[in-house]
């Protein structure tokens, strides 16, 4: 969904944060999406990046919003990501996370809890993919089922948004969810190119820019 909300953003010539900014309502929702956004430093534009690469590599940034289960948490992700245009291997450079789940009590715990789910989404969206030939699956290892290792883990940083006179909500896996539409969208901004299967392989996103470029 937020991969929509983006790419409806780009067709109106708009910045993504401002783009969700002026259709939310909800003051609690406003805030986790501007304080993510300023975390991240977020510069007002629209996309793709119109900056030239750095060394070599695409670079560019995304930005999902979500209310967790409609009526509990709210979540707002960002994420700066690197792409290699020849190999079309995918690099997460940095990830802020805004987080109110209501009432703190234990905010190392819970940082933690969200730095860990992060950590597993962008497993699964970058890694993580079970194959099968006709008979049998075949991702029978860590070595046809890889996973992310401590070398692609980017820095994370979270800003829990504590409300002390608000109800407490559970926070086990809202911080889950918004890091897939974050990264598709970081990776258009830097490539062009939407991604539309997971996981996000060097693979997958090569082909995607040579889609591109053939036009």
């Amino acid at each position: 969904m937020e991969t929509v909300v983006d790419e409806l953003a780009v067709a109106a010539g708009g910045d993504a944060v401002a783009y969700r900014l002026k259709r939310l309502t909800d003051p609690r929702a406003i805030a986790v999406v501007k304080r993510a956004a300023a975390m991240l430093d977020w510069e007002t534009r629209t996309s793709p990046n119109p900056k030239t690469a750095a060394k070599g590599l695409l670079t560019g940034r995304g930005f999902s919003y979500v209310r967790y289960r409609g009526n509990e948490n709210y979540v707002a992700t960002a994420m700066q990501v690197s792409v290699d245009g020849a190999s079309g291997k995918v690099s997460v450079e940095r990830v802020v996370c805004a987080h109110d789940c209501g009432l703190v009590v234990n905010p190392d715990s819970l940082k933690n809890q969200i730095e860990g789910s992060i950590v597993q989404a962008l497993s699964k969206m970058l890694f993580e993919e079970v194959k099968f030939d006709r008979s049998r699956v075949t991702s029978v290892d860590w070595t046809s089922y890889p996973v992310i290792r401590f070398p692609d883990v980017p820095p994370i940083e979270v800003a829990l948004i504590d409300l002390p006179n608000q109800p407490l909500m559970g926070a086990g896996e809202a911080s889950l969810p918004p890091v897939g539409g974050a990264l598709a969208n970081a990776i258009f901004d830097a490539a062009g190119v939407r991604m539309r299967t997971v996981p996000f392989t060097p693979a997958r996103v090569k082909a995607a820019l040579a889609s591109k470029a053939a036009g």
